[in-house]
């Protein structure tokens, strides 16, 4: 049984992923937590577009809502194949060109940030990074901003990609293209993991 307090908003996504239509009382009993914080989870997720409400009737009982995915949501809920993102990697890393090797970076990245666009808000870029940050943690990918200088710095404390990373420093630079894209501010690497630092650190270029 999933425990929504520790997996957060992706138990509930990954049940209706599985199950495609689900009462919130049958959400709680598999999530193990109570219906009022399923309420709220679901709340949230309707809110971001991720999943849909409709009224059931059922005989001569009270009509429930059930609750699923939408497009959106199936897209959100199947983002875990480890395996087919390595070899789709493999098939990249292969091209030669390196022109069209970075053209196909640049579009990946531009495709992934628009699944974020409406999710990261904030007028300054300071707000910006810690809304991105905030997205990231939901994925068990923790960021933190440093606003104590003049321009904030985005730090990763884990790496979004570590078996692609290990394989090939390319997804590093699909990644600063990605920030870039999602903050609107060109940034650069100035820290990698990689290299043996302890995480990796956007800076405004």
């Amino acid at each position: 049984m999933a425990n929504l307090t520790e997996t957060s908003d992706s138990a509930i996504l990954d049940l209706l992923r599985q199950t495609r239509v689900m009462s919130v009382t049958r959400l709680a009993e598999e999530t193990g937590v109570t219906a009022t914080a399923v309420r709220q989870r679901l709340s949230r997720l309707m809110g971001q577009g991720f999943i849909s409400r409709r009224l059931e009737h059922s005989g001569r009982g009270r009509p429930s809502h059930q609750y699923s995915l939408t497009e959106k949501g199936c897209r959100e809920a199947g983002t875990n194949y480890d395996d087919l993102a390595i070899m789709l990697w493999k098939e990249i890393r292969g091209v030669k060109d390196p022109e069209v090797r970075r053209g196909l970076l640049q579009r990946m990245a531009v495709s992934i940030a628009r699944t974020y666009a409406d999710r990261v808000q904030g007028d300054t870029l300071a707000e910006r990074m810690e809304s991105l940050g905030e997205l990231m943690g939901e994925r068990n990918v923790p960021f933190e901003v440093d606003e104590s200088g003049e321009l904030p710095i985005l730090t990763a404390l884990a790496c979004p990609y570590p078996d692609l990373a290990e394989q090939d420093r390319g997804v590093c630079s699909m990644e600063r293209m990605l920030i870039s894209e999602v903050l609107g501010e060109g940034v650069r690497l100035t820290e990698c993991r990689l290299d043996g630092s302890t995480c990796c650190t956007f800076e405004v270029s």
